[in-house]
């Protein structure tokens, strides 16, 4: 990859922007590039072409300070002239907040998609190429029509593109068939297969990935197609639940869920992967891990890359403490509070250096099909985990 990197031209020179709140993996991924980029040399280095390609840092600087009535502005303290930009966002964050008529109010989905848009419009056009990187997809739950309603995600991204964006990056979209009112605009969506069950192994040393010892869960229809490629992959068992809804009542915005009804082969004795998109209030997977216990499964591990828990720890804690799981992995793609990183049951999914990958792939213009594809390197990672295994038992063997 490397050599390919060092004869291929950047599309312009590099320059990260973190909106709030987005500081800590932006730095990560700010120190990956750098790290990359001065251990490639060659006399290409200090070809006109590649002016700035090896620096220190590549954040540029960008505020969006707020007047006392909540309105803001967006500000550029750097030139991005010929730049190949990537804006890192996210929309869920609100831990950040600031001041209106004197109270501090938390930055809601909204207000972090409109500085992002006054960021976009700060650089005036003067961007070689405008690139966002929106993990979790603003509006992506409503991504369709079924009664007289509006289709936010849908003008989120037309709005976008007409603003100049060129390619929009987005993590485990909740359904990416919303990138057809772009068509002629890139839309990335990733999966962070890989990234989970790396961690998934490295923190459950004991658990064997085969058909015998492991099963993938889906807790709807709608997330089918992402455990089918995770039991594809394992080549493991997968099962369904399939959530029946009262469609006469809407709660919160939705019609309540009125029962699980799980639909898969035996899953006694079992460790169980519950993997979605998201958790919300949490209530469906942890009804859904109830059941699985019930049914005389060992151990669950819920893997899911945003985790919001709109309503609280406590209801985990207390899943946690009767057995019905054992681990929830989440992705640092979006906040994450200082109380869910301490609890016992919570592992975090770092995926900065994946977004190093993507970013060094496409300021390079080259493919990143070998990115989201990561059949490969699963392979390789689970090979080394059952020799590694197979060490461990030689030596307990021997010492016996």
């Amino acid at each position: 990859m490397d050599s390919i990197h060092e004869v291929s031209i950047p599309v312009g020179m590099l320059s990260l922007i973190g909106m709030k709140g987005c500081e800590d993996v932006v730095q990560k991924v700010d120190k990956y590039l750098a790290e990359w980029r001065s251990e490639r040399h060659g006399e290409l280095m200090s070809d006109g072409d590649f002016i700035g390609y090896c620096r220190d840092s590549y954040q540029l600087k960008a505020e969006c300070p707020r007047f006392g009535t909540g309105e803001a502005k967006g500000t550029l303290k750097e030139s991005v002239r010929g730049h190949d930009l990537f804006i890192l966002v996210d929309c869920f964050n609100y831990g950040v907040k600031y001041k209106m008529y004197g109270q501090e109010v938390p930055m809601s989905p909204d207000d972090h998609y409109q500085d992002l848009k006054r960021v976009i419009a700060s650089a005036s056009g003067k961007a070689r190429r405008i690139n966002v990187i929106m993990p979790m997809l603003y509006e992506g739950r409503q991504h369709k029509r079924s009664s007289r309603e509006s289709l936010d995600c849908a003008l989120m991204l037309q709005e976008l593109a007409d603003m100049g964006v060129d390619n929009l990056i987005t993590f485990d979209a909740h359904d990416a068939r919303v990138q057809n009112a772009i068509p002629l605009k890139g839309f990335e969506n990733v999966q962070p297969t890989y990234q989970f069950l790396k961690a998934l192994v490295n923190t459950i040393p004991d658990i064997e990935i085969d058909r015998e010892h492991v099963m993938i869960i889906s807790p709807d229809e709608g997330g089918m197609s992402r455990c089918m490629y995770y039991s594809s992959v394992l080549g493991v068992d997968l099962g369904m639940f399939y959530k029946r809804r009262d469609y006469s009542v809407i709660v919160n915005g939705r019609n309540p869920i009125v029962a699980h009804e799980f639909l898969g082969s035996d899953t006694e004795g079992k460790d169980l992967i519950i993997v979605d998109d998201m958790i919300s209030s949490g209530e469906s997977v942890l009804d859904i891990a109830e059941k699985l216990k019930a049914h005389g499964a060992n151990r669950i591990f819920v893997c899911t890359t945003f985790g919001l828990f709109t309503d609280g720890l406590h209801k985990f804690d207390e899943a946690y403490e009767k057995g019905f799981i054992n681990k929830v992995f989440t992705t640092n793609l979006i906040y994450r509070t200082p109380e869910l990183r301490q609890r016992e049951w919570y592992r975090e999914v770092d995926m900065s250096k994946y977004i190093a990958y993507i970013v060094d792939n496409l300021n390079h213009d080259q493919s990143i099909s070998n990115l989201l594809n990561p059949v490969h390197r699963i392979n390789k990672l689970l090979e080394r985990k059952r020799q590694e295994r197979v060490e461990q038992q030689l030596k307990l063997g021997e010492s016996k």
